[in-house]
């Protein structure tokens, strides 16, 4: 049976959704490739209930169409994740914007830890905020002011945004 005979009813392994189970998941992806546009669009109608965006390339009908077969089969993304993409979107589309910094997600019990002007500082990540000293501060922001005297981004001082140049050492000079 080929992957435009299937019935796309059956139940699936992990998941409450109808789809093909894991036993047919490798097979039907593999088939993928040897569809012609036409079926590939069919199949597409089938599992997305609309049409293919127009000028949506091959390769990426087909893998959509992959996507969407898996998690058919192995169950699709969790309600925590989909509602946080559900917020991201929402907030681009309210801004305008076209891209966003991804915000920091630090699990409580990280330790942070950053060397300035030769002392090491260790921060810990609390479930609101962070511990400095045995003193708790509501952003990063604020620890960094503390250890600096001056104002930096708390993310970018510990190093945990991508800075945009490239990293340069430091080099001192040998005293001998």
């Amino acid at each position: 049976m080929n992957i435009m005979e299937q019935n796309h009813d059956t139940s699936c392994v992990g998941s409450d959704r109808a789809g093909p189970g894991r036993s047919d998941l490798s097979a039907q992806l593999a088939a993928l490739s040897d569809l012609d546009p036409e079926k590939l669009r069919v199949l597409w109608r089938r599992l997305y209930r609309s049409h293919p965006p127009k000028g949506l390339s091959r390769d990426l009908m087909v893998r959509a169409v992959a996507y969407k077969l898996q998690e058919r089969a192995l169950g699709g993304l969790g309600k925590p994740t989909l509602r946080r993409l559900k917020s991201l979107v929402g907030k681009l589309n309210a801004e305008g914007k076209r891209s966003f910094a991804a915000p920091l997600s630090l699990k409580p019990g990280t330790r942070l830890v950053r060397e300035w002007d030769g002392e090491t500082h260790s921060v810990l990540v609390l479930e609101k905020g962070f511990e400095y000293r045995g003193q708790d501060y509501r952003s990063l922001s604020q620890v960094a002011r503390r250890i600096t005297g001056a104002h930096w981004s708390g993310p970018r001082f510990f190093r945990l945004r991508q800075n945009p140049k490239p990293f340069e050492p430091r080099v001192e000079p040998c005293h001998e």
